[in-house]
C-alpha cells in the first residue's frame, strides 16, 4: 500500500523561527495598546479626582437629606 502524498505549496510552509517572530511582533503590539490604555486610565482618574475636588462640583452636591413626605399627597397633619 502506498502512502498518500499531499502536495503542499511551499508558500504555506512556515518555519518555527518565522512563526516565533510573527508571534513576538503581535505580542509587542498588544502590549503597546495595553500600556496605552493603562496610561489613559490613570490620566482620566487624575482628571476625575481634580474635577470632583473643584468648587463647581461642591456647589452642585446636595447638602443634606430633605424630607419629602410633608407634601400634599401625604396626610401628615
Amino acid at each position: 500500500m502506498y502512502a498518500i502524498q499531499y502536495k503542499i505549496p511551499l508558500l504555506l510552509l512556515v518555519s518555527t523561527a518565522q512563526l516565533t517572530i510573527v508571534l513576538l511582533i503581535t505580542a509587542a503590539v498588544f502590549l503597546f495598546f495595553i500600556a496605552l490604555a493603562v496610561i489613559k486610565m490613570y490620566k482620566l482618574k487624575a482628571e476625575n479626582k481634580r474635577l470632583t475636588q473643584s468648587d463647581a462640583f461642591k456647589d452642585e452636591v446636595d447638602n443634606g437629606y430633605k424630607d419629602f413626605t410633608d407634601g400634599h399627597l401625604y396626610d401628615n397633619r
